[in-house]
């Protein structure tokens, strides 16, 4: 196909859909506040979690635990009672309440594996998998040092060096744009393929629709 002929049937498309504005503001609106409200509602990672710790044992460890959860992944958390504690989680106050029993120190500095219950909302998913591990990590390690008496820095006899191209952040705010910007192309090509019913009525979307799947690729 010649340039001309491509270069006419564009003039005819944007002819065509300045006489259709109900298609034009639907395209605006895909390629401007879809994309930007997509983006931005994708979690980064665990911000603000609420939680609760019932303290059983009162003692410097369990102090100790209570006093690594902080923002900003996670609130202050709220001193509760057992009793309250599945009360605040099916009132949804709290995502993540953490039970520490009595004797818990003692049972520790004895050589024992004493249990910590942890509870999680499951309904809020997008914190419920990240936080059950990064509590897990933070208890373990706030044991391990009170155990040792230091925080220790174990070193790896191999360095990785990562480096990204094209984000190099690691935003998923930018991937989550180029997904959206990827459906909505695919959902307005579908839209005009219903709408003319011609195989040159989705060259330009599906132009941009290779483009943005050919940057994704490379991201």
């Amino acid at each position: 196909m010649r340039l001309a002929n491509i270069f006419h049937l564009g003039i005819k498309e944007i002819r065509g859909l300045l006489h259709d504005p109900i298609m034009l503001i639907l395209i605006i609106y895909a390629f401007t506040f879809a994309v930007h409200t997509s983006a931005t509602a994708m979690p980064e990672t665990l911000h603000k979690a609420p939680i609760a710790i019932v303290d059983e044992d009162r003692s410097q460890l369990s102090q100790r635990i209570a006093d690594a959860f902080f923002p900003p992944h996670f609130m202050p958390p709220a001193r509760i009672s057992q009793a309250e504690m599945d009360a605040r989680m099916d009132a949804g106050i709290d995502t993540f309440a953490i039970n520490i029993p009595s004797d818990f120190q003692r049972d520790v500095l004895a050589g024992h594996t004493p249990a910590i219950q942890l509870n999680v909302d499951a309904t809020r998913m997008s914190q419920a998998f990240t936080g059950n591990s990064y509590i897990q990590t933070i208890i373990t390690g706030e044991v391990t040092t009170f155990l040792q008496g230091h925080r220790s820095n174990a070193s790896s006899s191999v360095d990785l060096v990562l480096r990204s191209r094209f984000n190099p952040e690691l935003n998923k705010a930018w991937f989550g744009a180029v997904m959206k910007v990827i459906d909505n192309v695919t959902m307005l090509s579908s839209f005009s393929r219903v709408q003319h019913c011609s195989a040159n009525a989705n060259m330009v979307p599906w132009s941009i629709y290779w483009l943005c799947r050919s940057l994704l690729l490379r991201s």
